[in-house]
């Protein structure tokens, strides 16, 4: 049964590395999902006059895309494939990790004095999850350029526009401009379900105003969205088909049963599977602890068996 909601998801503060806090919109208690995207963080704009910015040290991923984009500033990704890259705004870093890839991700020593941007994740389906890591980066992306509003296709199509990155589930990302007073219509799947979360200004969607908190999601049935900016606005406007598989998000880990996570754990601390990431100069950083008791796949609606 597919249905239009507009339902608000408030975001959380959490720490990223030494210098940088995120905010992080899903997943969260009631709402995991939207499509195949699992994880939303939204970092900035922070001043980087006096601080170093950035500095995640090698971590590992598994099950999952990682798609990065900035509004501002730049960040430095080096991965265990040997993958150098920084990334400024207007550019796509996806990287894909498979059964397994580490990486870091941290603001060069010469660098602009603001960050601000996004991370994503994408849940990966059998068997696609279990497949061989890969990154790729994508200079430029295809926008629809208006006077006074712009989109931008990070994945999948809209606007008549399609990106070139590759995944593996039907979604979509697009960024969304909107100068003072101006107002756009976007086409849409019905069978998708969508979000959008703010990313400077405010805008009017689906009946409300929605400012930098929280992400507004807006669940499946709509052919088209409407926006309107009261102020200059910025704002990423995310969906994809419901995701059907079960699965368990644990650390920096997805997968779909505990002996996954307990798995993919237990090679990053025996220093298996993952790889180093030449160049970064530091530590890795140590996976923390399993948890007393056992992992439970839940669906996209954070629904375990055993609450069905």
């Amino acid at each position: 049964m597919t249905r239009s909601v507009a339902e608000l998801v408030a975001g959380r503060d959490v720490p990223l590395g030494r210098y940088t806090s995120v905010r992080r919109f899903l997943p969260d208690r009631d709402r995991r999902m939207v499509g195949a995207w699992c994880l939303v963080d939204r970092f900035g704009p922070d001043s980087l006059i006096a601080l170093p910015g950035m500095r995640v040290p090698p971590h590992p991923h598994t099950g999952l895309q990682t798609v990065t984009w900035l509004v501002a500033g730049e960040i430095e990704h080096r991965d265990s494939l040997g993958s150098v890259q920084t990334i400024m705004p207007g550019q796509l870093n996806l990287m894909t990790s498979g059964h397994g890839i580490a990486h870091s991700e941290e603001s060069p020593r010469q660098r602009p004095p603001t960050l601000h941007g996004v991370q994503l994740w994408v849940a990966l389906p059998d068997p696609v999850r279990l497949g061989e890591p890969g990154f790729a980066h994508h200079h430029t992306l295809p926008v629809l350029d208006e006077p006074g509003r712009t989109v931008t296709v990070v994945v999948g199509e809209l606007a008549g526009e399609r990106s070139p990155a590759v995944v593996h589930t039907p979604l979509v990302c697009a960024e969304i401009t909107l100068d003072a007073g101006r107002t756009i219509r976007l086409d849409l799947e019905p069978d998708f379900e969508y979000a959008a979360v703010m990313l400077a200004g405010s805008a009017e969607v689906a009946g409300g105003t929605l400012g930098p908190d929280p992400l507004l999601y807006l669940g499946t049935g709509r052919a088209e969205l409407t926006l309107h900016a009261p102020e200059p606005a910025r704002l990423l406007l995310i969906g994809g088909a419901p995701f059907a598989e079960e699965l368990i998000m644990w650390w920096n880990f997805v997968g779909r049963s505990h002996d996954d996570i307990a798995a993919a754990r237990a090679d990053w601390a025996a220093g298996r599977r993952f790889g180093p990431v030449p160049g970064f100069d530091g530590d890795r950083l140590p996976a923390p602890p399993m948890p007393g008791g056992r992992l439970r796949a839940r669906d996209r609606n954070g629904r375990s068996r055993d609450d069905r």
